[in-house]
């Protein structure tokens, strides 16, 4: 018998030969339509007469539909059968049609008789035999499967019944929905004490809102949380449990249900207990959990143990029992085994303090604030979740197909110079201080007719000896930069070649500052000012989360992670490679082009915003901190202990990543009117997304981002305050850059002013 396969979330079942029972008292065009359909569709069709026989076959069979002749009463009461068809267990899950009488002269009848009697659907009469053939077909891909899907539950139920573990289900409202038998013998609650009982009601958690307001920073953006609270049993025994929380998701995109799986430990620590609580809460909660400016606040880690005596021997006893050993230890592991250890022989407040850091450390997220929710800005919430996550992971009807593979070609219509002696004067006049800080990108960008980059590369390549490094000549090099900038969307208002332009100059500036001198080799500086100038090409204007909710293509390749950046890099070593006129690498030895090739894609990479504190948190620690420590230790000319902190591979990557995050978003630290500018330029981009994001129906992942409503100075100074003044604070520590702070001081003012007076454009009216 012909088989289907069905995908049930993960479960993959076999469908097997459709049974069709036809109730008919005689045979008429109506039967012989719906079994010639039968024959044709390949489904097995058994034909009742009457009542009684249609009963006896049912229970016999278990037919998937049933289809029974409700036109004429004379022969059998057709609702009568269908009520008795459905007191049996095994129609469940049957599908039922009633066949009823075609009135073309007699108003419509309501359909709800039909449906309390028990029948799935009607089927007004009409013999022909692809009328019948297509309803069959109709109801196995609709209702049939629909069914089927949900029979495939009740193995899921079976395995959740004989469980060892403890399970309970609730609503998205905390509503108690079911729990398993071994729920009700670890908690001493039997079912009927708790289904439709709100959570609040029983006091199975001593703790539950705290624990909830604790995991929400976490599960807000879609990541699983893990910690240890305690449960209370029916009798008032406390039991310690580890839990793991990540929303579901049901109807309508929404976070529907909560699970909560649990295992104890036994008395003598054997068995190393779990919990999963799968958290959900609603789209809205999502969207207004966002995370509160990192500097008004620290990591808001709450403890969700027990200060009670209750189980606190157990607690202490159960402490190595939480790290499973591995073969082989990551730096983490062992620092985990550290505190475990500690813990052993410390005093109670010492242990449930370790116990604390030790939840902190499980986390995966450990660089990214966790922090409240309470009179946040909208501004800086949006910001947040437009730029540092990826997206809802909403299901689309809509596609965002970025041009990915329509990459630009060079067109012999591009004048470009032979080589910099021949660049018109104007130009050359335009980037006379390129050495400057203050250099104007924009009078650059009016001289070249928006095609700064490949002036100002050759300029800055030429000053740093690249062709020479590379082995290439200059006209490879004039090729390359010209397919790299004709690869930039010039019809977006901020993600183009100028905005490259303006990051390969900050690149350079800070690799001629003496102390970033002092760390990168030539090869570092190769790869720094090659990432500066590819690191948007073919930047499509949007957000990683817009390509993820709009499931683009891009998207799908790169699986919802660095999308963009991951574009980019990847882009960039295509359109390098493919033609010899401009491929800058081609006269490199491998392993060198190797190492070169990967300095270029982690710091493409580290543009990113979502590890954006994990890059910034790991400087300070690994960078500033030795430095500052060894200059309080009076030890600021022991050139060697300086060397050991800048030289080493590790603390080297971080510099060049945070060199060029720090030139990817400088724009608030430019001269003012630079500073306007890119702010009205990265607005009118965040407006045209949202504006498309509505047209597509697809969720407004920056919502504060309209353009009839936004306050422009509110976005900026949240931007500055959640992800510049640190970062800043940091790269001037190290990089020695009073003038560039300076400008940070007077920009910070400047929107500040206009805010006060409740202005939301970019300039003071005259």
């Amino acid at each position: 018998a012909p088989v289907t396969d069905v995908q049930f979330g993960p479960m993959r079942l076999r469908q097997d030969q459709l049974q069709v029972l036809l109730v008919f008292a005689e045979d008429d065009d109506q039967s012989n339509g719906f079994r010639w359909a039968c024959e044709k569709a390949g489904f097995r069709c058994n034909i009742a007469r009457t009542p009684e026989s249609a009963l006896e076959c049912f229970l016999d069979k278990h037919h998937d539909i049933i289809i029974i002749d409700h036109r004429h009463s004379r022969y059998f009461d057709a609702e009568a059968l269908c009520r008795s068809i459905r007191t049996t267990k095994p129609s469940e899950n049957t599908v039922i049609i009633a066949v009823v009488q075609r009135h073309a002269d007699r108003e419509e009848s309501s359909i709800l008789p039909l449906i309390s009697a028990g029948f799935s659907r009607r089927y007004v009469e009409n013999s022909s035999r692809m009328a019948c053939y297509n309803e069959l077909i109709q109801l196995e891909f609709g209702q049939v499967q629909a069914q089927f899907k949900l029979r495939a539950c009740n193995s899921l139920f079976a395995a959740l019944e004989k469980s060892q573990e403890a399970i309970e289900i609730t609503s998205e409202d905390h509503v108690v929905q079911y729990v398993n038998p071994a729920f009700e013998t670890m908690m001493g609650y039997q079912i009927g004490e708790l289904i439709e009982k709100q959570l609040t009601e029983v006091p199975i958690n001593e703790k539950k809102a705290d624990f909830l307001e604790t995991i929400n920073s976490c599960i807000k953006i879609g990541k699983e949380w893990q910690g240890m609270y305690y449960a209370k049993k029916k009798n008032g025994d406390s039991i310690q449990q580890n839990v793991k929380i990540l929303p579901v998701i049901g109807q309508g995109g929404k976070i529907r249900h909560y699970v909560s799986i649990s295992r104890l430990c036994n008395d003598n620590n054997k068995a190393e207990k779990t919990c999963e609580c799968i958290q959900a809460e609603s789209q809205t909660d999502i969207q207004t959990c966002r995370q509160k400016d990192m500097r008004k606040g620290s990591l808001d880690v709450r403890s969700t143990t027990s200060r009670g005596s209750d189980g606190s021997s157990q607690r202490r006893r159960s402490s190595m029992a939480r790290v499973h050993s591995m073969t082989i230890e990551a730096p983490i592991t062992k620092v985990i085994n550290i505190i475990n250890a500690a813990q052993e022989s410390s005093p109670m407040p010492v242990a449930e303090a370790l116990d604390r850091a030790l939840e902190i450390l499980r986390t995966t997220e450990l660089y990214s604030p966790q922090l409240g929710t309470k009179d946040e800005d909208p501004h800086t919430s949006d910001l947040v979740g437009g730029l540092m996550t990826d997206g809802l992971r909403r299901l689309s009807g809509n596609e965002y197909i970025l041009s990915a593979k329509q990459t630009h070609q060079v067109s012999g219509s591009l004048s470009s110079p032979i080589s910099l002696n021949d660049i018109p004067p104007r130009i050359t006049e335009a980037m006379e201080n390129e050495e400057q800080w203050d250099f104007d990108i924009f009078e650059l960008e009016a001289a070249t007719h928006k095609r700064p980059l490949v002036y100002l590369g050759l300029k800055i390549f030429a000053r740093f000896g690249i062709c020479e490094f590379l082995n290439c000549s200059e006209s490879t090099l004039r090729s390359w930069l010209q397919v790299i900038e004709a690869n930039y969307h010039s019809s977006n208002s901020y993600h183009n070649s100028t905005h490259s332009a303006d990051v390969l100059h900050a690149t350079a500036y800070f690799l001629s500052k003496e102390k970033v001198k002092q760390t990168l080799d030539p090869i570092d500086e190769v790869a720094a000012l090659i990432a500066a100038t590819v690191h948007d090409v073919d930047h499509p204007g949007r957000t990683n989360s817009f390509l993820c909710n709009a499931g683009s293509e891009l998207a799908i390749l790169y699986n919802d992670t660095a999308v963009l950046e991951s574009h980019h890099a990847a882009l960039a070593f295509q359109l390098t490679t493919r033609d010899g006129k401009c491929n800058i690498f081609k006269n490199m030895e491998r392993n060198e082009y190797r190492t070169l090739r990967q300095v270029i894609i982690d710091m493409v990479l580290a543009t990113e915003m979502t590890k954006h504190f994990e890059h910034v948190n790991k400087f300070v620690n690994s960078i500033n901190k030795p430095l500052a420590a060894l200059e309080e230790n009076g030890n600021n000319g022991d050139g060697e202990s300086i060397k050991t902190v800048l030289r080493s591979p590790e603390n080297r990557i971080l510099i060049k990543r945070m060199l060029i995050k720090c030139a990817d978003i400088s724009n608030p630290c430019r001269p003012i009117e630079q500073c306007i500018e890119w702010a009205g330029r990265i607005s009118e981009e965040y407006f045209a997304q949202t504006d498309e994001e509505r047209r597509q129906g697809l969720p407004v992942v920056m919502p504060v981002f309209d353009r009839n409503t936004c306050s422009i100075p509110k976005s900026q100074l949240s931007f500055i305050d959640y992800f510049i003044i640190d970062m800043f604070d940091a790269w001037d520590a190290f990089a020695d850059l009073p003038n560039l702070m300076e400008h940070l001081n007077n920009n910070i003012k400047y929107w500040k002013g206009l805010d006060a007076r409740n202005l939301r454009v970019l300039r003071p009216p005259p």
